[in-house]
């Protein structure tokens, strides 16, 4: 059964100490969100162990995608009754691990893994491995939804592939630093117009040694009007998102005016 809206809650935060900090976090936040009426959380990514913490530290705490961490969020989802998106480390044999982000129900079903497939600069490129699968749609409460991280959503293939598997919401979890404010400013309403679909961004905030991270977390909507969004401090973000807004942008979107046929070697 497909709802009428779908409400989401976007976890603005620093990076914990450990993963016994980060999931006592997730606990009371998932209350949180549940309690404003959030159906799903959205975290950021590597939410639950820190994200520049080092090739041997991120290879010490991958695990798969039903390993420890992947529980321990199911029972904190299936506890308040919310989705939780979250970003992890996972287990990669004889590679670095993926840079990981995964959708778990309400009841505690796994819906959806993703790994990050655009890796950006120093630090993704020695901690990680780019995940080998495009973007695929999954549904959550009758919504299409669609996982990026981060830099995907900066490159325009991956939000259009998701659009065209009938994405209704992109959702990403992110470490966007300081100094590229332009991403939640000018990209991410751009994303959500040309593809006519929800974008929401959480991203994370503070210090990570040298790092400062630049929250402005957000969510736009499929005209590309930003509906909420976050400053630069902790912040818990509550978006309802709308199946009328939804198809009242959807009924003057371009997509009757694509040339399939002149587009292929863009991808190339």
């Amino acid at each position: 059964m497909t709802a009428d809206t779908l409400t989401l809650a976007l976890w603005q935060c620093a990076y914990p100490a450990n993963t016994f900090e980060a999931l006592a976090q997730l606990d009371a936040t998932a209350a949180q969100a549940r309690a404003q009426g959030a159906d799903l959380l959205l975290c950021p990514e590597m939410s639950l162990t820190g994200y520049q913490i080092g090739a041997q530290r991120v290879v010490a705490l991958a695990e798969p995608a039903d390993g420890p961490l992947a529980q321990a969020v199911a029972a904190i989802a299936q506890r308040h009754g919310i989705a939780i998106v979250y970003g992890y480390p996972e287990h990669h044999a004889d590679a670095p691990p993926f840079n990981a982000v995964q959708c778990i129900a309400a009841d505690g079903q796994r819906l959806a893994n993703y790994r990050k497939t655009h890796l950006f600069g120093d630090v993704d490129r020695a901690q990680f491995s780019p995940g080998p699968h495009a973007p695929a749609v999954f549904e959550c409460k009758g919504w299409r939804l669609g996982l990026l991280v981060c830099y995907d959503i900066e490159f325009p293939e991956p939000a259009r592939a998701l659009a065209l598997q009938g994405a209704d919401a992109l959702l990403v979890p992110t470490a966007n630093m300081i100094e590229f404010d332009e991403v939640q400013r000018v990209l991410l309403p751009a994303r959500a117009l040309e593809n006519r679909v929800f974008v929401a961004y959480a991203n994370a905030c503070g210090m990570e040694g040298a790092t400062t991270y630049g929250g402005l977390s957000l969510v736009c909507g499929p005209r590309g009007a930003m509906l909420q969004h976050a400053g630069r401090d902790a912040a818990l973000v509550i978006a309802p998102l709308s199946r009328d807004v939804l198809n009242d942008a959807r009924a003057t979107a371009q997509w009757d005016g694509r040339r399939g046929d002149l587009y292929g070697r863009l991808v190339l």
